[in-house]
């Protein structure tokens, strides 16, 4: 910041006039020389069709084939497959447990809040614990669930109590994501996570011995899920590139 000067008389008042000249050519040489340095330096951008305020798809990518956070929660599945048997609880419908559980699951059930759902083995609430079970599943799988649930705390302590000592969660969360509006009209949408922010929930609960905790994405894959793009739309490569620094998906493995 330029010091302030202050006019003290007729003969001082010419020095400071004179040191003010210097500061604002001292000031005019600074802001040319950053102006250069960003001509030299700074790419433009070629926007494209992403010069935009609205996305290309406001339903995750469903319109253009597979979202790419499904990706992503695919890949986790697919890398603990083995923990998905005996008895499985799934939120919703049992989708992964059939996907990835294969011959190994003898028991599938299915979670939702309220009753109505003709999938649903088990009608509770893992925010109270109400109407879940307690020490009855061997592995238990939620994916995009914890962010539409307020208290967050109690549902992942309730999620504990439900699964068979030995058992596993295998848990996903949105990092950077846009708003499920699906969700917020219906019963909210809460929370983002961290890996950090994971980590401390889950390890609180199970012991931070018992969690493993992963993220996916980068930077490209982040910007393409918030603009809607699908899977499809990406090269391998380009999905499966890590930056921790843009955690699109936040995985958890935590064993009581």
């Amino acid at each position: 910041m330029m010091p302030r000067l202050t006019f003290i008389g007729s003969h001082s008042g010419r020095n400071i006039m004179e040191v003010a000249a210097i500061h604002s050519f001292i000031a005019t040489a600074i802001k040319k020389t950053f102006q250069w340095y960003q001509q030299v330096t700074v790419q433009p951008v070629r926007w494209g069709n992403l010069r935009r305020l609205t996305p290309i798809s406001r339903i995750f990518g469903l319109d253009r084939g597979m979202p790419i956070d499904r990706y992503y929660i695919e890949a986790f599945l697919q890398t603990h497959a083995e923990d998905i048997l005996g008895s499985v609880l799934e939120i919703g419908e049992a989708v992964y447990t059939r996907q990835f559980g294969c011959d190994r699951v003898t028991q599938i059930h299915v979670l939702h809040a309220q009753a109505g759902n003709p999938q649903a083995t088990v009608v509770g609430d893992l925010a109270t614990g109400q109407g879940l079970p307690t020490e009855a599943f061997d592995c238990m799988i939620l994916t995009q669930t914890l962010l539409v649930i307020y208290d967050v705390h109690s549902a992942i302590a309730n999620c504990y109590a439900a699964l068979k000592p030995g058992g596993v969660l295998l848990a996903t969360f949105p990092g950077i994501s846009q708003i499920s509006r699906y969700d917020m009209d219906r019963w909210g949408d809460y929370w983002r996570f961290t890996d950090a922010s994971a980590r401390r929930l889950f390890g609180d609960v199970f012991g931070h011995d018992q969690v493993r905790v992963n993220t996916y994405g980068n930077v490209l894959s982040a910007c393409a899920f918030l603009q809607g793009l699908a899977t499809q739309e990406l090269k391998a490569q380009e999905l499966d590139y890590h930056d921790p620094d843009y955690q699109l998906l936040i995985t958890v493995r935590a064993v009581k």
